[in-house]
């Protein structure tokens, strides 16, 4: 079981924002377990916070941008890459500006900040969404397509391609196996725009703070001395001399890799799936992905996540347990012939599912209608009882020497008989945060996906031994 974790101690970049120009500084603090990422506006009065969320994205337009209580943050993708793609669980952002730091283009600075501070460890455990079916993605109009699939060793894979009909990008793919491997493969791949969309841009007000330091640009036909001297006073660089020879990249800028434009927009999946708040395990292949695609899809996994959490429907029975029963043994006190749980394939912040297998060999079997063997509700609950101590233990460090003791059980209801051969599957929510060691819980019991078992429950941690 992964545990959470956080910058070790504060760490701060300075630079500018890349369409407004503007000079801002941006902090990664530490930040509390649970707490995701959250971008937080220093420069206003009360310092607003806006939180990392897909539903908060309002504009996609060269960048991602976030908007909460009339607060908006811009370009906010390269420094949620590089914290995702390092897998810090937590962070709080701090800018003094409205535009993250457009810095070389890459999130290279972002991470290499982050390293150099270090990490801090947390007590909570990492939870992941791990697809359990393919879901497909079409905007017909930008000829974007976007696949997940689940991924048998449970990793987080990434393959793009780019095609954009152009005489010096032409068709480049780019693949991310793991995300070990983000920091070493893609952190340091720039942003690219094309030379046409560079003037546009200029004469739209925006890539103020545009420059050949912190974008490649690619150059698609051949252009004359004025022509070029025009773009650099356009943009206010004329002190710069810009050239290009041929078709190709402005200044001769020689790319870090063939496939640079590619990797780079593989980096932006990063950064804009981050915003679904968990780890994901799954692989999304990506067709000509730009900001808008990213986020409609991010869109529809998130609402994926929502209908896991609500049911057990895509619960895999034979996948590897997150605990087996000699770890459950280590827990919970109970032994045979009263130990009721068998596995537990999940557990969340607020929630934990659990399996139990139920033969003909119980003990209960033996008196309780053995010619016609019903399993009794009262050890149902029993069981979903058993599974919830779990989840509560999982929260206190030496679980081991805690013990969870009933309070109070409410609007429980039986709806199928459980007979042998059933396998039971045991999904439990936290209805309020545990506090004081009070635990409330309301659970539900699954054969074959419908509901034969659910109540509510309140239980005490207590430290006995």
């Amino acid at each position: 079981m992964e545990k959470q974790r956080t910058v070790r101690v504060p760490v701060e970049l300075k630079g500018i924002g890349l369409h407004t120009g503007e000079k801002v500084m941006l902090s990664i603090l530490p930040a509390p377990e649970n707490h995701g990422y959250k971008f937080q506006r220093i420069d206003l009065e009360g310092h607003p916070i806006v939180t990392a969320d897909v539903d908060l994205v309002v504009d996609t337009k060269r960048g991602t941008t976030l908007e909460q209580n009339g607060v908006r943050v811009h370009t906010t993708e390269h420094v949620l890459s590089a914290l995702y793609g390092l897998m810090v669980d937590n962070a709080l952002i701090q800018i003094d500006g409205p535009e993250v730091p457009i810095m070389d283009g890459s999130a290279l600075p972002f991470v290499d900040a982050i390293e150099s501070v270090g990490y801090q460890e947390q007590d909570a455990l990492r939870e992941y969404f791990d697809l359990k079916e393919i879901l497909t993605f079409e905007d017909s109009e930008k000829n974007v397509e976007m696949l997940a699939v689940p991924t048998e060793g449970g990793e987080f894979r990434l393959t793009v391609m780019v095609d954009y009909h152009s005489p010096v990008l032409g068709t480049q793919h780019a693949s991310m196996y793991t995300i070990d491997e983000f920091k070493s493969e893609i952190a340091s791949c720039r942003t690219f725009v094309f030379l046409k969309e560079l003037e546009s841009l200029a004469k739209a007000g925006l890539i103020k703070g545009g420059d050949l330091d912190n974008a490649i640009v690619l150059v698609e036909k051949e252009r004359s001395k004025k022509e070029l001297d025009d773009l650099a006073k356009l943009l206010g660089k004329e002190d710069q001399d810009i050239k290009v020879e041929g078709i190709g990249v402005l200044n001769t800028l020689k790319l870090q890799y063939e496939n640079e434009p590619a990797r780079h927009k593989l980096l932006d999946i990063v950064g804009d799936f981050a915003l679904l708040g968990k780890y994901m395990r799954a692989h999304i292949l990506a067709a000509r992905p730009g900001h808008a695609g990213n986020i409609a899809f991010a869109k529809v996994l998130k609402k994926k996540m929502a209908e896991y959490r609500k049911g057990v429907k895509h619960i895999d029975l034979l996948k590897k347990p997150l605990l087996d029963i000699n770890q459950i043994s280590a827990l919970l006190p109970h032994r045979y012939p009263f130990l009721m749980v068998d596995k537990i394939l999940e557990i969340g912040d607020d929630y934990i599912v659990g399996t139990k297998n139920v033969t003909i060999n119980e003990e209960f079997f033996q008196g309780h209608f053995p010619d016609n063997p019903i399993m009794p509700g009262v050890l149902q609950i029993e069981a979903m009882a058993q599974v919830g101590g779990v989840l509560a233990l999982s929260k206190v460090e030496e679980a081991e020497k805690y013990s969870t003791y009933f309070l109070k059980i409410d609007k429980v209801r039986f709806k199928q008989k459980v007979i042998p051969g059933d396998v039971l599957v045991f999904r439990l929510d936290l209805l309020t945060p545990i506090r004081r060691g009070i635990v409330q819980m309301g659970g539900k019991i699954y054969v074959n996906n419908n509901v034969v078992c659910e109540a509510e429950m309140m239980a005490q941690v207590v430290k006995d031994k």
